[in-house]
């Protein structure tokens, strides 16, 4: 029988912003950088993503296998959307309604992949490290748009990536999916080292530029969000 996915642990969501940038710096020192497990073990990865509807943060996970990436699970969930939009501050809007759609699956995912930032971010505390360390699972930024650092265009031809750094440190990469595609941004969130996300990551692309976890999720979070009506607009 699968374990469930439960939450390690969890705190107040109703922050103010500064009181929830401290807790980003007060966390971010539990990030495990690197890999906790043996690559070749992982057999289920997840893609994790999120769109809004009349007011709610609707979020889809969508676990496959791995390499061959056929769909294995699924699950939605959604919450009132009570945070605001603050750029650093994703995983306060998004990470309920996101720790809420993790629970429900049935099955437990070895890697979960969020379209977010893990170390690239201003605290290095993106929304892959914050619910990778809530979790206690592997987690992986894979995120679309740089937030934070500078970095050399990657090599055009696909595999090819470069170093994404912030003060002279490394803090994740920008990596080709595809031939002459811009490239996405992919850093540690918990337990997987960079060097081994990037081999995810581009284990999971098939010919597009986002990994097939990131596709998937954002389908069906699209349908799901697309079932929400808006109390006060019903009949």
């Amino acid at each position: 029988m699968t374990r469930p996915v439960r939450t390690r642990r969890i705190h107040a969501w109703d922050l103010t912003v500064t009181q929830a940038a401290r807790l980003q710096v007060k966390l971010a020192p539990e990030v495990i950088r690197r890999t906790t497990f043996q690559l070749r073990s992982v057999r289920r990865v997840a893609g994790v993503d999120i769109h809004y509807a009349a007011g709610r943060a609707v979020a889809a996970v969508v676990v496959l296998g791995f390499p061959g990436l056929e769909p294995l699970a699924q699950a939605t969930a959604s919450a009132p959307l009570s945070y605001p939009y603050v750029p650093g501050l994703l995983s306060f809007r998004e990470g309920p309604a996101a720790l809420a759609a993790i629970a429900r699956l049935a099955v437990r995912p070895d890697v979960l992949v969020f379209d977010g930032q893990g170390l690239a971010h201003p605290r290095r505390f993106g929304i892959a490290s914050h619910l990778g360390v809530l979790l206690d699972l592997p987690a992986i930024g894979c995120a679309k748009t740089c937030l934070i650092g500078r970095y050399s265009e990657p090599g055009l031809k696909r595999g090819s990536f470069s170093y994404l750094r912030d003060r002279g440190r490394i803090i994740g990469a920008a990596l080709r999916t595809r031939d002459r595609v811009a490239p996405v941004f992919v850093s540690v969130g918990h337990r997987v080292s960079l060097k081994d996300s990037l081999l995810i990551v581009l284990g999971c692309c098939t010919g597009f530029r986002l990994p097939e976890t990131t596709r998937c999720a954002d389908r069906l979070a699209r349908t799901a969000a697309g079932s929400i009506v808006d109390e006060d607009t019903r009949p």
